[in-house]
């Protein structure tokens, strides 16, 4: 696929290191570590947010989410419990369903528009 596939396909194996550490943190109950990790697990998150609706891939940018075209149901709402609460493992199990359903909605578009290329 293209150098933008490489990326997502990046972030997300950084992902899945992340997810392992935090099981590990939240098993622990240490909300101090779970705080940090979960703050850097939303940016990747918002870089794959940018990936996925082809935007720039700069950190921190500042994204409105009612002008996404591929994002997950009720994006707003989840981040915003998210942010607010990075330590609870509610979060975590949150932020994880995200990226879950952005990686499906990443593929699908994907899969679409090399199916549109084809066709023209």
């Amino acid at each position: 696929m293209n150098d933008q596939s490489m990326t997502a396909s990046d972030l997300l194996e950084e992902w899945n290191g992340m997810k392992a550490q935090l099981e590990d943190v939240f098993r622990k109950r240490e909300q101090k570590n779970a705080k940090l990790l979960m703050e850097k697990g939303i940016a990747l998150f918002n870089q794959f947010l940018n990936i996925a609706n082809d935007l720039d891939v700069s950190i921190g940018k500042v994204i409105s989410y009612d002008e996404l075209d591929v994002k997950p149901v009720n994006l707003k709402e989840r981040l915003e419990f998210i942010i607010s609460r990075p330590h609870l493992y509610h979060s975590y199990r949150q932020l994880s369903e995200l990226m879950i359903e952005l990686q499906k909605l990443y593929v699908k578009n994907e899969l679409i528009k090399k199916s549109s290329s084809r066709k023209s």
